[in-house]
């Protein structure tokens, strides 16, 4: 008995040890993991790099201070998320570059003559100077007073292509730029309050089904021509202006000249002069009262006019005076000839660099890095449209016809008889009369310039 304690005793005392022995050890190391391979591992996830980009430049300017002239002051205010980082931008660039700035406004009553006088004298005001089209090309290129920039705009995330490719060319080289990817906006302006009391088809219907065209323009202009209260007098109209010559143009995509040739025999330009031409005789505008240019405007802010042609900056102002209206905005209606809705300039304008200026391959890298942000916007002048238009197919009609923006030249020519020609126009007289009647002092105004 004795004999058996004694070797069960010896067992327990045994396996006591062993566990000892085990929990004193040293933990074993984890077997590492296998890392996955390569093709395996899920990629960082970064910002696409812009192709475009000017590589980073390194260069002194020597405490220089780049002057911006223009008609306003140009300078970066912190309005706005985007100008912000501008700003930054800019005093980095400043600190490493070693250079100031400053911003030169000049009364736009006297800024061609003075600008244009600098220039050819060779002491620009500025270094980066903002310059009509009209006045700058041909007339300052032609004379190799500007730097062409073709070369420096490649970052199309910063630089407006369209400017420096099509609006501001002369001999193939482009001679302007602008940071700025916004269009003048201009369109008809209409009273949505007025056309539901009048029982007229929603206007916009047109736009979404194609059928905004001179055609239906003119229907709906004449449907708005009431006498609604019996007195033998229109008391509500469908337009509020008789002078449409810029807008039917550009609306068929046609002009009055085309680079040193007049241009009153192409075709769509006789399309557009005969669409006029019957408003005219049709009298479908809005009738003057003796007033100034404003009048049309005027007449629309009474509330009893259907339609006005405007630019998208005084839609702030119409909806400040017309605060018991709803307004809607239309492209103008798309002539035969053309291809798609269009707003336009003629008296485009936009940043150059004098010929007298040294190294423009620095100030436009300059240009571009302050310019070179991540826009908080999905497209340009969201905020704007969205601030003062309150239904989304007002706002899809204007990002429509600034995407197609067009650019007619006949104010390059100051000798071009365009007053006369337009009140003619107004007045009725045929279109042939017209174009026998004009083309030669049309074309003698062009020669003026290019010859």
């Amino acid at each position: 008995m004795k004999k058996n304690e004694f070797m069960l005793l010896s067992l327990l005392f045994a396996v006591m040890l062993m566990i000892n022995a085990c929990s004193s050890a040293p933990a074993a190391e984890p077997a590492p993991e296998k890392p996955a391979p390569q093709e395996e591992q899920a990629p960082a996830e970064t910002e696409p790099k812009n192709e475009n980009s000017t590589p980073e430049m390194d260069f002194d300017m020597g405490g220089r201070t780049i002057k911006v002239v223009a008609w306003w002051d140009m300078q970066i205010t912190d309005n706005n998320p985007d100008n912000i980082k501008r700003l930054e931008n800019l005093e980095a660039l400043k600190k490493k570059h070693n250079f100031n700035i400053e911003y030169v406004s000049i009364d736009f009553g006297e800024y061609q003559e003075k600008v244009v006088a600098s220039l050819m004298a060779g002491e620009p005001l500025g270094d980066f100077v903002r310059l009509g089209k009209n006045y700058a090309i041909p007339a300052l290129t032609k004379q190799d007073l500007l730097w062409p920039v073709d070369d420096y705009i490649k970052n199309d995330q910063v630089f407006n292509q369209k400017t420096t490719k099509e609006y501001m060319q002369y001999e193939g080289k482009g001679y302007g730029f602008t940071e700025d990817k916004s269009s003048f906006i201009n369109g008809i302006f209409y009273n949505r309050t007025l056309m539901q009391e009048l029982g007229l088809k929603p206007l916009q219907e047109y736009v979404d089904a194609d059928e905004w065209n001179w055609d239906n323009f003119l229907a709906v202009a004449k449907q708005a021509n009431k006498d609604r209260n019996n007195d033998g007098k229109l008391d509500t109209w469908g337009l509020a202006q008789t002078g449409l010559l810029e807008p039917i143009l550009y609306s068929n995509e046609a002009s009055l000249t085309k680079e040193d040739k007049q241009n009153l025999e192409d075709p769509k330009t006789k399309e557009a002069l005969n669409f006029l031409n019957k408003l005219a005789t049709e009298k479908v505008g809005r009738p003057t009262e003796g007033g100034d240019w404003t009048e049309p405007a005027t007449f629309f802010r009474q509330g009893n006019t259907l339609m006005y042609s405007g630019a998208m900056y005084e839609i702030e102002g119409i909806k400040t005076d017309m605060p018991d209206y709803d307004i809607g905005f239309l492209p103008y209606p798309k002539g035969p000839s053309a291809s798609a809705y269009h707003s336009g300039e003629s008296r485009y304008q936009a940043i150059t660099i004098p010929k007298a200026v040294e190294n423009p391959e620095q100030l436009m890298y300059i240009w571009e890095k302050i310019n070179e942000i991540d826009s908080i916007y999905d497209y340009p002048e969201q905020s704007t449209l969205e601030r003062h238009l309150t239904d989304e197919a007002d706002i899809n009609n204007a990002r429509e016809v600034a995407a197609g923006m067009l650019v007619l030249d006949h104010n390059t020519f100051p000798s071009l008889p365009y007053w006369d020609f337009d009140g003619e126009l107004k007045e009725g007289v045929s279109v042939s009369t017209l174009i026998e009647k004009y083309k030669a002092p049309f074309q003698a105004a062009i020669d003026e310039v290019y010859k």
